[in-house]
């Protein structure tokens, strides 16, 4: 009984939305393909209806496992996959065999076309090398992005990395041939000091070069239209720190930041308070979703921690999708498996009419097209 009154609960709401919201913005591709417009469309309508959870490598690996058909540790816990499912480009970039976290790229396409097929929603990061040396993503001793950006030094070097990383992504093909729709979240963190393309090595004129640059060739170039951008920052406390690398309305549909719970799980909550109320101010100037790409607390020693600290955050705004990120290991991992502390709390979680997993999303059709139930 407390499952059919969960389901009507969320039909009720995502019907109310419907009626509320008749008018819907198109992706920022003005050439995007049709599956990727349902997708952009689906997602606008279900904002206010619930968050859709994500969980990065998912179906990949987990907490004690590795190329499972089948397995997962978000289904091991709740009976259902997520609804969103991460992936990385990392390593596409050499031909390698594996991307960065060890998983074959041959099976990531596989996985990718089985959430699709499952009517789940596929986001790509790309921990990209630095072009300029061969350093890891994480190599901020040169101010790289003006070699990259056109009449740069390395700008060739990047365009034959583009390409490859293309060539990747027009081979991710649903079962009728068609383009699998991405979320596509390049330089992410870009905020951070950390990685090559951070706020330390580059002008926010340069960034938003490479940012314009980079879409630009995938869609007029590689003629990829399968794409929905991703703007993710990392830290910021204003509009006006957010916006001062945005590339634009033509470059974006949707717009977020990462933000894991570390010491502090007061400073977490008000930070994530705080950045998605000024996320949903700009979104609604701006015509985009907002999102939470990146979030999780490292081994989740809080036994209440999805209830009490992430599911109220997230249901005061309008958040589109929330990921948590990968379970590598025994002790690095951002979801629970069986028997972990906070395992009966994510079932609390995942039972919450305002967040959206696998098993709601399915029925919905978002691509506009028959779903798997698998």
């Amino acid at each position: 009984m407390k499952c059919v009154l969960r389901y009507i609960a969320i039909l009720f709401l995502i019907f109310y939305n419907l009626l509320a919201k008749a008018q819907l913005y198109n992706p920022s591709d003005k050439k995007a393909t049709a599956e990727t417009k349902a997708l952009f469309y689906s997602m606008q309508r279900l904002v206010g209806a619930g968050v859709m959870f994500g969980h990065h490598d998912d179906t990949a690996y987990g907490v004690g496992w590795r190329f499972e058909p089948g397995r997962s540790d978000v289904k091991s816990v709740t009976g259902s996959y997520p609804a969103v499912y991460g992936w990385d480009l990392a390593r596409v970039e050499y031909d390698s065999i594996n991307d960065i976290n060890g998983i074959p790229f041959r099976l990531q396409k596989q996985l990718v076309q089985e959430a699709y097929d499952r009517g789940g929603i596929n986001t790509y990061c790309w921990h990209m090398d630095n072009p300029v040396n061969g350093k890891t993503a994480w190599d901020t001793t040169q101010r790289t992005v003006k070699d990259l950006i056109p009449g740069g030094a390395y700008h060739d070097a990047y365009v034959t990395w583009l390409d490859k990383a293309a060539a990747h992504i027009a081979d991710l093909k649903g079962s009728g041939g068609e383009a699998i729709p991405i979320l596509f979240r390049p330089f992410h963190e870009l905020t951070g000091s950390w990685f090559w393309w951070g706020k330390n090595t580059c002008t926010p004129d340069e960034f938003k070069t490479l940012w314009r640059f980079t879409i630009d060739y995938l869609r007029k170039n590689k003629k990829l239209h399968n794409l929905l951008i991703v703007y993710s920052t990392a830290d910021f406390d204003s509009e006006e720190q957010f916006m001062e690398r945005y590339p634009g309305d033509h470059y974006a549909d949707f717009i977020g930041f990462d933000n894991y719970c570390t010491n502090s799980v007061s400073d977490y909550q008000s930070n994530m308070e705080k950045r998605l109320a000024i996320l949903d101010v700009i979104a609604a100037k701006h015509h985009k979703l907002t999102c939470l790409p990146e979030t999780g607390y490292v081994q989740i020693p809080m036994a209440d921690w999805w209830t009490k600290i992430l599911l109220p955050t997230l249901s005061n705004h309008k958040v589109s999708y929330a990921m948590a990120w990968r379970n590598g290991n025994s002790s690095h991992y951002f979801t629970p498996y069986p028997g972990q502390v906070s395992a009966d709390d994510f079932i609390k979680f995942y039972n919450s009419p305002r967040i959206i997993f696998q098993n709601r999303i399915t029925p919905l059709s978002v691509y506009s097209k028959p779903n798997s139930s698998k």
